[in-house]
């Protein structure tokens, strides 16, 4: 059986702005990315009226790249900037695309601990303002000495390694899977499964016209595979990995609140879920997708736990060869209902360092709805690494 906090840690509550697409014409091209993280702060207070702004004991924000918009130590200036008390701290944090999910895991751990009861934790990027490796200066010891391929830093070309070291995940299955995640995103909306967590946003465009931001703006719920079979491979020629069956380049925001379960009890905060464990683990970084796979394997294993005990899996789709690469390694499926129920980030977006909290809030409305009692959050993270959540569901 999963091994128990000293103190049982909750996820209370979660909500996202809707995501954009990073660029001049993008949703939020003249929104600044600290203001989405206060959309979401002040929402996470409007949602629960029961928690006392100045019992909040940390607000840590993640963003990759830390400077602009998203420097200024993001966590304690976003949380000035919502109207918390000044008493409230906060701090910046970066482990690339699992940002936000470290946050959470790190606020977790101080409430396990006994040093806080009650945090706030979410991430933000906008990749409009801040492009892919902006302002990184890499140590050129990385290629003279060989201490990784040359591919290492670029996303895409790490995704054709993947391809290269599994040839049975062919481009026709990624193009596959991809086609299958509009779907599902498309169905999930038409349903109003996705809508409940969005906070609106009040945007303008370059002419200074304002607009509200209310629904994602990536998906193609059109996308067919014939018409992913026609896209370009821009990271290698007549390679795999296209536009299509990889998440985009975007902007967005998360946030959640997490509790002590006997702070949750007090305030009146509804458990959603339980967090049961997490790992993150590290790979080549030439092959950096597959770092899901030794994550998740620790963590089970740790928790006596194998895959056929988890009943949701919500696995993070920076490209559709990275999800293949985990399912077929824990022999699931690519059809498997526990698998990405709602779409995942090839249709919705990936604004890095927020989308860790986007898994855990789709998981947590799953598991309103579900009698499974295990599901995973996981993520393949840049430079090579994964990481992995265990949750149990408070329904059951």
């Amino acid at each position: 059986m999963p091994r128990n906090h000293a103190t049982e840690v909750v996820f209370a509550d979660g909500v996202r702005t809707p995501f954009g697409k990073a660029g001049p014409n993008g949703l939020y091209a003249q929104t600044r990315a600290d203001d989405l993280v206060v959309g979401v702060i002040r929402e996470l207070l409007r949602r629960n009226p029961g928690l006392p702004p100045e019992r909040i004991g940390d607000v840590a924000i993640a963003a990759t790249t830390q400077t602009g918009d998203q420097g200024l130590t993001i966590g304690r200036s976003a949380a000035v900037l919502a109207g918390l008390p000044k008493s409230v701290p906060g701090y910046a944090i970066d482990r690339m695309c699992a940002g936000a999910m470290t946050a959470v895991t790190n606020v977790s751990a101080s409430i396990a601990f006994g040093a806080l009861d009650v945090a706030i934790a979410g991430g933000v990027e906008h990749m409009g303002h801040h492009p892919m490796g902006q302002g990184v200066d890499p140590n050129p010891r990385f290629v003279s000495e060989r201490l990784v391929d040359t591919s290492a830093l670029v996303m895409g070309a790490t995704a054709e390694n993947l391809h290269d070291r599994f040839p049975a995940i062919t481009r026709s299955r990624a193009d596959a899977y991809a086609a299958a995640s509009q779907h599902k995103v498309a169905a999930a909306y038409q349903e109003g499964k996705i809508q409940p967590d969005l906070v609106p946003v009040a945007v303008r465009d370059a002419d200074g016209a304002w607009g509200l931001a209310s629904v994602d703006e990536p998906p193609r719920p059109d996308t067919t595979i014939e018409a992913l079979a026609g896209l370009k491979t821009p990271f290698r020629p007549h390679g795999r990995v296209t536009a299509g069956n990889s998440a985009g380049l975007n902007d967005g925001a998360t946030g959640c609140v997490m509790a002590s379960a006997s702070a949750a009890a007090e305030l009146g905060l509804t458990p959603r879920m339980r967090l049961v464990d997490f790992a993150f683990a590290g790979v080549e970084p030439e092959v950096m997708g597959i770092g899901p796979v030794p994550a998740t394997e620790a963590l089970l294993a740790r928790n006596d736990l194998t895959m056929d005990d988890i009943g949701l899996i919500e696995i993070n789709e920076a490209f559709a060869v990275q999800v293949l690469a985990f399912l077929d390694h824990f022999k699931i499926d690519e059809t498997d209902p526990r698998v990405n129920p709602w779409g995942g980030a090839i249709a919705l977006g990936h604004p890095l360092a927020s989308s860790g909290v986007r898994l855990m809030i789709q998981l947590a409305r799953q598991f309103a709805s579900s009698s499974a009692r295990y599901g995973l959050t996981t993520m393949c993270v840049g430079m090579g690494m994964g990481g992995t959540v265990l949750w149990e569901n408070s329904n059951v």
